[in-house]
């Protein structure tokens, strides 16, 4: 399928065969909404807030019954059951994690088990090899068995909103997502589980959404839609590995 017309003068990256009802992308969601109060009970999730979109993570999971945390220093990190990379600016986050002696504490904290999901620039910061790096490199967390390219979609005027299929994430519909300079997976390891693709002509499907043990990694911007599919798996995960826990203390 062609994309709109307006959509063809926007879109200027590799070539994606694109369906019907795929649209320009909308104003975003959860922007100005609130994070809820934090309940009694319920999974620790901290959003990593050194850059980026990292409010309307925490408003959907506060939604989702989390007590939700912003991580901006070393000892955020404690006592947390999961943690949530933005989307932003990948580079910039790992200079800024660098200053902030935040890298091996994260590091150790993708080794540790607990669930992460990692959107758009948290998908690079998770990805063990990543394509089309600004000269000189850039600072990674990694721990997904993953090769990522960033902008692989195009640049910032290349953005788009489509829907998915995700049968293990919403079994019986599709469901939004906005892509903004997003990347793509290149490679899966071999454990690593495909969640979502998005057709390209030209070449194979590209996966956006996969699946490494307790890490989830999301070429997308799943908090910028009404829709909270992606951020309930990632908490049925937090809520699994916090109840595995207990029984083995």
């Amino acid at each position: 399928h062609r994309p709109p017309s307006r959509l063809r003068r926007l879109y200027k990256g590799p070539p994606v065969s694109r369906e019907p009802d795929m649209v320009v992308a909308a104003l975003p969601a959860n922007l100005c909404d609130s994070v809820q109060a934090p309940p009694t009970a319920g999974p620790a999730v901290g959003v990593l807030a050194l850059q980026g979109g990292y409010h309307e993570h925490a408003v959907m999971l506060s939604r989702l019954g989390c007590r939700v945390s912003e991580v901006r220093q070393v000892p955020h990190l404690e006592g947390l059951d999961g943690l949530v990379i933005p989307g932003g600016e990948s580079t910039t986050m790992g200079h800024l994690a660098e200053r902030l002696a935040l890298l091996e504490p994260l590091r150790a904290f993708v080794a540790s088990g607990r669930p992460v999901l990692g959107t758009c620039a948290g998908l690079i910061f998770l990805a063990d090899e990543v394509v089309g790096q600004k000269q000189g490199g850039q600072k990674l967390v990694g721990g997904m068995d993953l090769t990522v390219q960033r902008n692989f979609f195009g640049s910032q005027v290349d953005s788009f909103e489509t829907t998915l299929e995700a049968a293990d994430v919403a079994p019986a519909r599709r469901v939004p997502a906005v892509f903004i300079r997003a990347p793509a997976i290149l490679r899966t390891g071999g454990a690593v589980k495909v969640l979502a693709r998005v057709p390209v002509e030209g070449r194979e499907d590209a996966p956006v959404a996969v699946q490494d043990g307790n890490l989830l990694g999301i070429a997308f911007h799943p908090e910028l839609t009404a829709d909270d599919c992606w951020h309930a798996y990632f908490v049925s995960l937090v809520r699994k590995a916090s109840t595995t826990k207990v029984r083995e203390a």
